[in-house]
């Protein structure tokens, strides 16, 4: 077979798009937009199918080494090597070989810059490389991805295990995506130590077992009214914040970070962009003519977006709420409004249950409730906030029940 066809002024100058043949297996690929690489041909012994392998860019290989690096593939067909399998092979050591050098550490930065754009916000992403780094890192950080086995992972969960479980067991499912990465990768082989089923689930309790389901503080539905009344009267922004996130059922974070842009005072509609969600989607919350007096009656400056601005500047912080109850000397913590706001709807309206937990902003775990979620509701959750709003704002008479028809919806 008649080698070395083509010329150096040849490679350098053709335009010709297609497969140009040097002879002895050895091609030039013209692709379209003019990019030149090097292609070994031959055929397959098992199969008889003919493979192409890549030798590189002509841009960075000369002719004559390219003659070279398809001298040695002839060699190895006549050793009754396959190129391509010898090629695999050697990378896989050298990855096995680099692997030995990564650790957990690294491995982890490595995946969470990967995972990047799939993090809702940037208080997510900071969370799962933080969380790492303060109960993982001590136990696995120096470690070899490679050498990572079932006796470490189990290591570093169980100072947290029982007595930490939610955030031990998300720990857990990254410790699992990073040994996956890292194996995907090619810097290590064999099962995830990491892995739940049939694996750590033998040598861990359940954490359904063992998880303490903490509640909030909350008050009572049925004071609601005498509450709301005293909360009126108390000064501050924390005060006019805490207001607004009882009329709207908002977590206190929500709330905090609102701002004006967000604030559609013609529809009457709060809209919350879903990196502040806890579900990580977006949120349009109603407003009752109580919640937007509310707003009315706060000051706008044009040094800050905040709709509930610190004095200093920037939004309140997460303790300013928690501090206005505290002052009130009330058993109740600013997340547990959200429970009283819950206990209200089932208790004495006829909500559906659908409607609430919309208004909550929970994630919908069945396919019922997701169903409802497509148009969020908001002509049916304007009026059960409506209605909350009014509840809020009846003090009831002492001995008297309040008669529950006034806040209990017309039309379901």
């Amino acid at each position: 077979m008649k080698q070395n066809k083509l010329s150096a002024t040849f490679v350098k100058n053709t335009k010709s798009i297609g497969m140009h043949n040097d002879g002895g297996g050895l091609y030039l690929r013209v692709a379209v937009g003019g990019s030149k690489g090097w292609i070994f041909r031959y055929r397959d012994r098992g199969t008889g199918k003919l493979r192409d392998m890549g030798l590189g860019s002509a841009r960075d290989i000369g002719l004559s080494e390219a003659r070279d690096l398809a001298t040695m593939q002839r060699k190895m067909l006549q050793d009754h090597r396959d190129p391509i399998a010898e090629r695999k092979r050697e990378r896989a050591e050298l990855r096995a070989t680099v692997g030995k050098a990564l650790t957990f550490d690294e491995a982890a930065k490595l995946c969470h810059e990967t995972k990047a754009s799939e993090f809702r916000s940037n208080k997510h992403k900071n969370d799962w490389i933080n969380s790492l780094t303060t109960h993982v890192s001590p136990f696995l950080g120096k470690l070899s991805v490679v050498d990572i086995e079932i006796a470490h992972v189990v290591k570093a969960l169980k100072p947290i295990w029982e007595h930490k479980t939610e955030t031990a067991t998300r720990i857990r499912q990254r410790i699992e995506t990073i040994l996956s990465w890292a194996k995907a990768s090619g810097y290590r082989t064999g099962d995830n130590p990491a892995r739940w089923k049939d694996n750590l689930e033998h040598v861990l309790p359940k954490p359904s077992k063992i998880r303490k389901v903490t509640h909030y503080p909350a008050l009572p539905w049925q004071e609601m009214g005498t509450f709301m009344a005293d909360l009126r009267q108390r000064e501050g922004m924390g005060a006019r914040a805490l207001e607004f996130a009882i009329l709207t059922a908002a977590r206190s974070g929500e709330v905090r970070l609102a701002t004006w842009d967000e604030i559609d005072h013609d529809a009457k509609v709060w809209t919350v962009p879903g990196e502040r969600m806890k579900a990580g989607s977006v949120h349009r919350v109603p407003l009752s003519n109580h919640a937007v007096a509310v707003l009315t009656s706060l000051p706008q400056f044009e040094d800050s977006p905040f709709v509930f601005p610190a004095v200093r500047g920037g939004p309140l912080s997460d303790m300013a709420l928690s501090a206005v109850c505290r002052r009130m000397k009330i058993n109740a913590v600013p997340h547990g409004f959200r429970s009283s706001f819950k206990d209200w709807a089932r208790s004495s309206t006829a909500y559906p249950d659908e409607v609430s937990e919309l208004a909550l902003a929970h994630v919908n775990s069945d396919a019922t409730r997701a169903a409802y979620a497509r148009d969020e509701l908001l002509p049916k959750r304007a009026k059960m906030m409506a209605s909350w709003a009014k509840f809020c704002d009846t003090k009831p008479a002492t001995g008297d029940v309040v008669p529950l028809k006034s806040w209990t919806m017309d039309k379901v």
